[in-house]
């Protein structure tokens, strides 16, 4: 078997960390190319005629390139921050970072303005210039969206206060998140390290570190009732100042779906909760209690508690992407081998995982805990599935790279099915066999009720925020409102304070950061379908689907690639279906086993 290093190796992007003087060079380099940029677009003139089109192609090409150096820097200060909470110097990056950020927004937004200045007759002449046709789907909805703003002036002044009076508040947040500590066992935890804790086989140690988990959040809720309002508050102003009177208009936009499409998929998913409740029941059984309460609905069960090194981890992952996907095996082995993971168990860390991609470099980097369980090895298969992602999109135009939350997690949840399909299939074993279905299970109830609950909470909220600030208090009824309706009241106790933990909530970048995982998770069933049926086969058609996913609404994807109508119940209730088998095996199992 191979030997993996569970640390990452930043050094070949930047050497020296926050001290770089690598980055600092880079980062002086992209100030530089956002003045030469911001004076290009100045002096650009909207073409008036078709033939013009090469000083519009010019800027693209510009735009381009300082976009894939921002996103480079960006990529390595997040990973700085996620690998060590107390690195000061890396925060001041942060800052860097922000302020870089809101610089070339306003000069997009400059060009944004420019480009809706076009005649449509040439417009629709010049997107079928050879040079700009590949990227005149982004061209276009840049086009339209910049139709729908203040103007530039305006829109510029909401990007420089947006430093520090919105991003700066997602900043505190991390910050204060990140001097937090647990004591647990006599042993002092990080927040990262609690979190892996909550899942523990025993229920006395579930039940005492929630309570303490809860007890943590709940001293500093003050704090981040104060982070969460404000960032709502900058929104909604925005927002209004825009005439933008739906709060789900942005996240609806910046996913490229229907609003149809979203309540359709809500719809279908409550009309299948039912069959979960004996699942719940069932696993009450299990663990021993009338009723399952918030921290016991990820706990294992069964008469297993196997544990996969990170080494076992990773040949176990790449084994099963090879049964499916070649070239996505070999990538994987790759990231393994040139040290692209982050995974240490170690304290210091931030909670959580992600994965950020180096488009300059064409690398990617993957940050996570891993303890050992089963859960944690579906999660590296999930991150891994998103560096896949990117890898298929490097060769693209840069324009075209920008796909939306929801289909990024399309590829990531295919990647954790592919593998906890596996586990299942894989053992002979009936107890262990149980646990592995219920971890499928426990995965489709985080993506129909958890993320549902998210999803309540978040609409509620900013529509409360719109009438002023929303209490603590308030703030913790709403969200014990949403779990309730989310889990249709099958629990016993619920978790006041996820508004606090959740770090999707206080995140700036992405508004509404909980409906995409949802979808991401229903429409690669339908990739995962399709994909069984094939074989290798699908392999050339899956890239040709992600190679599609930052240049097309998702409505638009579905019927292309999967022949599907998403605004319809039936491509819906098909995935259901396929979660509920999941469901009924594992009852079935579960009885043969009493």
């Amino acid at each position: 078997m191979n030997t993996y290093e569970p640390t990452w190796d930043l050094d070949i992007i930047f050497e020296g960390g926050s001290d770089s003087e690598e980055m600092k060079q880079y980062v002086q380099a992209i100030k530089d190319k956002l003045s030469a940029l911001h004076h290009l677009i100045e002096k650009f003139t909207p073409p008036r005629i078709p033939e013009q089109s090469s000083d519009l192609t010019n800027v693209v090409h510009q735009i381009e390139d300082v976009s894939m150096r921002i996103r480079q820097f960006s990529a390595y200060i997040s990973c700085l921050t996620a690998q060590d909470v107390n690195d000061d110097k890396a925060n001041y990056w942060v800052t860097v970072r922000s302020e870089i950020g809101a610089q070339f927004k306003n000069i997009q937004t400059q060009f944004d303005q420019k480009l809706v200045q076009i005649d449509a007759n040439i417009w629709k002449s010049i997107v079928l210039d050879p040079d700009l046709a590949e990227i005149a789907f982004v061209l276009e909805e840049r086009r339209e969206k910049a139709k729908d703003k203040l103007s530039i002036e305006q829109e510029s002044i909401i990007n420089n206060l947006a430093v520090d009076g919105y991003h700066g508040w997602g900043q505190m947040y991390d910050t204060i998140v990140g001097k937090m500590k647990l004591e647990h066992g006599g042993e002092e935890l990080s927040i990262g390290q609690a979190a892996n804790k909550l899942s523990d086989p025993k229920r006395t140690v579930r039940k005492e570190l929630f309570h303490k988990w809860q007890q943590a959040w709940g001293e500093q809720s003050d704090l981040f009732s104060e982070t969460l309002n404000h960032l709502a508050g900058f929104r909604l102003q925005t927002y209004k100042h825009r005439g933008w009177d739906q709060v789900l208009k942005e996240p609806l936009e910046y996913n490229r779906m229907s609003e149809k499409t979203l309540n359709t998929m809500w719809s279908v998913i409550t009309k299948y909760k039912p069959y979960y409740k004996k699942y719940f029941q069932e696993k009450a059984h299990w663990l021993g209690v009338n009723q399952l309460s918030i921290y016991d609905v990820h706990a294992p069960v069964g008469h297993t508690e196997k544990k996969m090194a990170y080494n076992e981890g990773a040949e176990f992952i790449i084994e099963q992407f090879e049964k499916f996907s070649p070239l996505m095996a070999d990538f994987t082995r790759n990231a393994f081998e040139k040290r692209w993971i982050e995974a240490e168990d170690r304290p210091g860390k931030r909670p959580g995982g992600f994965c950020t991609s180096f488009p300059h470099s064409k690398e990617t980097r993957i940050f996570m805990t891993y303890s050992g369980t089963l859960s944690n090895v579906a999660t590296l298969a999930h991150e891994l599935g998103h560096a896949y992602h990117q890898h298929i999109m490097n060769e693209l135009p840069v324009l075209n790279q920008g796909y939306a939350m929801n289909v990024a997690e399309t590829a990531s949840t295919f990647a954790e099915m592919i593998v906890a399909d596996a586990a299942v299939k894989g053992t002979d074993n009936p107890n262990e066999k149980l646990t592995l279905l219920e971890d499928k299970v426990q995965r489709s109830v985080a993506f129909f009720m958890n993320i549902h609950s998210r999803y309540l909470f978040e609409v509620r909220f900013y529509n409360e925020r719109k009438s002023g600030t929303v209490t603590k208090n308030r703030l913790d009824e709403l969200m014990i409102e949403a779990q309730e309706e989310a889990y249709q009241e099958m629990l016993e106790e619920y978790d006041s304070t996820f508004w606090a933990s959740k770090l999707h909530f206080h995140i700036t970048g992405v508004p509404f950061y909980n409906f995409p995982y949802t979808f991401g998770y229903l429409f690669s069933l339908g990739i995962y379908a399709k994909a069984r049926n094939e074989g290798q086969d699908f392999e050339k058609k899956y890239i040709a689907l992600l190679q599609d996913t930052g240049k097309m609404r998702v409505e638009d994807l579905a019927e292309k690639h999967l022949n599907v109508n998403l605004e319809e119940e039936e491509f819906w209730e098909e995935a259901l279906k396929l979660c509920v088998a999941d469901v009924e095996e594992f009852i079935e199992l579960s009885h043969h086993l009493k």
